[in-house]
């Protein structure tokens, strides 16, 4: 048997690992198809001249699904770090310019890409004025992901609300929420009269909750509540509550344009509450990056006068 040596990989082959590493991570050929924006026989025949490339056979696919060979699994994970290696090396040539370049990734939390008090249009504005070659991916993403992608340095940047502390990461608090319960107008409890609604009545109704390990302060708030439905974007949840069968906890300023709309209304204001801080998260030990310092301080700048004591 003639023993295969892989030899020089130039752009052709990185551009197909990229394509397998895109068909892994969205489990398949046809959900890869909306990620990297081509067809799928296109899809398919990269991965056939990367198999012919590297002489192994990378999946199996067919009317059983999609899977990964032994063979598979390995360049798959060798790809992830080849590819995080490449990314690395750009970053650091590109802090050795006059001025910010590369990419720097930034991953926001439900609405806050279009809350005001994020200032992100600000921040973005005045962070492009300084470094105009910097492109930026942004997404948004589940709060419980975006820690661990900070860490394992997926992400450079992330706004989240507030529900720990890791020892890793670095904190710029933003604001502060207040939060109350909501129920929809069709809810019972919609025209109760305050003085009429006790802690017995929110505990017996049904919640829907953000479906994550809570800090101490929501905790005790949830201890004894009735958690009938999980949901964790605050649209979804709105949906729910305006069936006319839920109760929430939400954001004053999330819930203010469905209760002026009379769509909403906070109920046991009283009884009920809790402040829920939003803060920037980056890795305290990532490799040095110009672009996402320069963010970081602007961020900082447009956000001097957050207040100084976050609920944490």
């Amino acid at each position: 048997m003639t023993k295969f040596a892989l030899g020089q990989l130039g752009d052709i082959e990185i551009k197909q690992l990229k394509i397998f590493k895109a068909v892994v991570d969205c489990g398949g050929f046809s959900a890869a198809e909306t990620e990297l924006n081509i067809s799928r026989p296109t899809i398919s025949n990269h991965i056939a001249a990367l198999e012919s490339r590297l002489d192994m056979t990378l999946c199996k696919r067919g009317r059983a699904g999609f899977s990964l060979t032994e063979e598979g699994a390995v360049v798959y994970q060798q790809t992830n770090q080849l590819l995080e290696q490449l990314n690395q090396f750009r970053n650091t040539i590109n802090n050795l310019g006059s001025s910010p370049a590369g990419l720097l990734k930034i991953a926001l939390s439900d609405t806050f890409s279009t809350d005001p008090r994020c200032k992100v249009t600000e921040i973005f504005r005045q962070f492009y004025q300084q470094a105009p070659d910097v492109e930026l991916k942004v997404e948004v993403e589940h709060m419980t992901v975006m820690e661990k992608l900070v860490l394992n340095n997926e992400v450079d940047i992330a706004i989240i609300p507030y529900h720990r502390q890791f020892e890793g990461l670095d904190y710029i608090h933003l604001f502060t929420d207040v939060n109350y319960i909501y129920c929809g107008h069709g809810h019972p409890l919609f025209n109760l009269p305050e003085t009429e609604i006790t802690d017995d009545i929110i505990n017996s109704s049904k919640l829907v909750h953000a479906g994550l390990k809570p800090h101490e302060e929501v905790y005790h708030q949830l201890a004894h509540m009735n958690l009938a439905a999980s949901s964790y974007h605050y649209e979804s949840r709105i949906s729910l509550l305006m069936s006319g069968f839920f109760i929430s906890f939400l954001p004053e300023q999330v819930a203010l344009p469905y209760v002026e709309r009379g769509q909403l209304k906070a109920i046991a204001t009283q009884l009920k509450s809790f402040r829920l801080g939003v803060a920037v998260i980056s890795k305290k030990s990532a490799q040095p990056n110009r672009a996402r310092d320069l963010f970081l301080e602007t961020i900082r700048t447009i956000h001097a006068d957050a207040e100084t004591a976050p609920p944490y």
